[in-house]
């Protein structure tokens, strides 16, 4: 496993990017991480970090898993520099579970329209042959071979409105994340408020994992229905805050008066404050 040396914030941006291209494992793995979470667009960082999807050395003890991968893929997503695009559809082949997932959180992020081919081959593979009558879940037992929630997230969020009868089998998909990410994808997709709905009675859950997962999902949607919802959430106040913030950037429009709904959520977020 990478061991992440105790370098706290004393890198600087020149030493980070060295430390890509350098022999210390744990130093390539921590920088990419530092580059990402400082949002550093140096294009040599940028550079390095695409080139990273391809190493071959930092791996886990199983042989599966490619750490520094992991790192670079989700490190280029905050970056925001589209030359990532490609290489980043690649890594969604890679063997390691966590670089797919990883690589289409940062195609998200980048709005990368391009991806919808390739974002909708993978989730696929969750479902029955296509010479089936409709499109169905390949069987009833959790899939956890992809992640599928990425992908769904990533077409929601990308517009692909032409992947709907692809996404809604997954509406009754056995694991409840990834019935969350298809509640949010087709409410993205449609406008749909009983997607939307699906999401509330979701933050009601028994679950704290679920009802956290749920309050990032309406709040990437900006649900306003949900304003009230993600009040009485039984979680934490700071992920509370989070969600909120969400829903009101939806309702925020430039050089436009506070709308009566943005300051109803306004209004919930000084109460957890």
């Amino acid at each position: 496993m990478t061991e992440v040396p105790e370098q706290g914030e004393q890198l600087t941006v020149e030493q980070a990017i060295e430390n890509l291209i350098g022999d210390d494992l744990g130093l390539r793995f921590y920088s990419a991480w530092w580059l990402g979470r400082f949002k550093v667009t140096d294009i040599r960082a940028v550079d390095r970090l695409i080139a990273a999807l391809d190493d071959e050395d930092d791996r886990t003890e199983d042989g599966g898993g490619y750490p520094f991968r992991r790192n670079a893929a989700r490190a280029l997503g905050k970056l925001g520099n589209e030359k990532a695009v490609p290489k980043l559809i690649e890594a969604l082949d890679c063997t390691d579970f966590y670089v797919r997932e990883a690589a289409a959180q940062s195609l998200e992020m980048l709005g990368a329209v391009s991806a919808i081919p390739k974002l909708t081959e993978q989730l696929q593979r969750g479902l029955a042959p296509a010479e089936q009558p409709a499109a169905q879940l390949v069987d009833e037992q959790p899939d956890l071979s992809e992640p599928y929630d990425a992908y769904l997230e990533a077409l929601g969020t990308l517009g692909a409105v032409a992947v709907i009868p692809l996404i809604e089998p997954f509406l009754g998909h056995p694991v409840p994340r990834t019935q969350y990410a298809a509640d949010r994808a087709m409410y993205q997709l449609t406008g749909d408020a009983k997607y939307g709905n699906l999401l509330i009675e979701a933050l009601q859950g028994d679950d704290l994992q679920l009802r956290r997962a749920a309050l990032t999902d309406v709040g990437a949607i900006g649900y306003l229905p949900a304003a009230e919802a993600i009040f009485e959430t039984l979680a934490e106040n700071s992920l509370k805050l989070i969600s909120l913030k969400g829903v009101l950037e939806r309702q925020l429009k430039a050089g436009e008066p506070l709308s009566d709904g943005a300051i109803r959520v306004m209004d919930l977020m000084d109460g957890l404050l």
